[in-house]
């Protein structure tokens, strides 16, 4: 079978390669352009994705967007029997969708209809949701609203960060779309419509999404610095600068919002409602590091209160 793979981030890798590793005959891999990044901008970070697929000796293309001609012309001239889209973060035109023999399925971290969007993940975790999983869908105009081919449950940890979810539903989007394809070449599949009215959303997220709200109870709190744990971060300020926040836990005990409970054996903070302990923080333009580390180093006091 022909493949032609969307896929950008680190998420989408094990998913490639577990494509290559089964023997599927990957025509080209579809990624954005590598990332400028330092003060100049003239230096460059190759997506994950990239770098996994010249591993492999696949060819690559680099659009800008997905669309025009010429592109899709190039992909015409690959006679894709299907395409493969894990996180590649651009939406495909409809013209693209029809363009493989079998169309274009994609791997999505939930449970669809469940938190259709850009971030499932986090979402997933900031809504305490005590599971969610993996769909392979046929890909259609609407926002992650095709047809359901395969889905695998996945029980969600109390404890576990973004990353860590991340990690396993990447691994289980692999196994689920090599089973997946393998039924699609034996005429195994039958598409399931979604129910749109049990529809939910992750939109994509912010700035704002990330900003702990000392007000809220305890246990919202624990669940935003989790979703966003190891990276975005989550995170507050405390005396005017930027701080990230990791590790949290409930404890016993109490006090004004984003008050600095205790510092003896590393950071407690009083919340709307309950306290937690936090493990790690990262200072704005530090690396993380330990709480205690940063207490002893006089980076905050008992009494102080995060905004």
């Amino acid at each position: 079978m022909r493949v032609v793979f969307f896929g950008t981030p680190e998420f989408a890798v094990p998913s490639l390669e577990a494509l290559l590793g089964e023997g599927f005959d990957v025509v080209a891999v579809v990624t954005r352009p590598d990332k400028p990044q330092g003060r100049s901008r003239s230096e460059t970070v190759p997506p994950p994705v990239k770098a996994a697929a010249e591993a492999e000796d696949v060819p690559l293309l680099q659009p800008d967007r997905p669309t025009g001609p010429e592109f899709l012309a190039r992909l015409r001239a690959l006679a894709p029997d299907v395409g493969v889209v894990v996180a590649y973060g651009h939406i495909l035109m409809p013209e693209l969708l029809t363009l493989p023999r079998h169309g274009i399925i994609n791997v999505h971290p939930s449970l669809l209809p469940d938190l259709r969007g850009a971030a499932p993940i986090e979402w997933a975790i900031l809504n305490g949701l005590p599971q969610t999983g993996v769909t392979i869908m046929q890909m259609e105009a609407g926002l992650d609203s095709g047809p359901i081919l395969l889905q695998i449950p996945h029980d969600i940890d109390a404890a576990i960060t973004g990353g860590e979810l991340s990690e396993h539903l990447s691994e289980m989007g692999a196994q689920a779309l090599v089973e997946a394809l393998a039924l699609l070449e034996t005429n195994q599949l039958t598409p399931r419509p979604q129910d749109h009215a049990r529809a939910t959303y992750a939109p994509k997220v912010t700035r704002e999404t990330r900003r702990i709200r000392w007000s809220d109870p305890a246990e919202r709190i624990v669940r935003v610095i989790r979703a966003f744990d190891p990276t975005p971060g989550a995170w507050t300020e405390l005396e005017g600068r930027e701080v990230k926040l990791f590790g949290a836990r409930f404890v016993e005990g109490g006090g004004a919002p984003g008050e600095i409970r205790t510092t003896d054996d590393g950071l407690q903070v009083a919340t709307g409602r309950g306290v937690i302990a936090i493990d790690d923080i990262q200072p704005s333009g530090k690396s993380r590091m330990a709480a205690a580390d940063w207490v002893r180093g006089r980076g905050a006091q008992v009494g102080q209160r995060f905004a």
